[in-house]
């Protein structure tokens, strides 16, 4: 299949190439479908509005869900936010491996 080994350090460099900017595309969208995401946002202020009703109407019960609610989208958000980032140190480092196998060729 190979004729040699500079062919096959070529296409294992381009295989590395093609899946970081796999990765680094799919971590990109991750960030920012993340950042539009308005539905969390909606989510968080109609807590907050149930919150604040509940303080005035004293329904401790309420409260209590509804802080729970909003410490789990905060959870949410910062664990997309965290796989987005990884994926993008991902690809830079497969990046890097792609260079590293090219220069080797002499």
């Amino acid at each position: 299949m190979f004729s040699s080994p500079h062919q096959f350090i070529l296409t294992m460099a381009s295989v590395l190439f093609l899946s970081g900017l796999v990765t680094l595309v799919v971590g990109v969208v991750i960030l920012t479908s993340q950042a539009i995401g308005r539905n969390v946002k909606t989510i968080a202020t109609q807590v907050t509005k149930l919150a604040q009703k509940g303080i005035s109407e004293d329904i401790s019960g309420l409260v209590g869900n509804a802080s729970s609610l909003l410490a789990a989208l905060d959870q949410l958000v910062r664990s997309t936010a965290g796989i987005g980032i990884i994926l993008i140190v991902v690809s830079f480092i497969l990046f890097g491996a792609s260079y590293g196998l090219i220069i080797t060729i002499k």
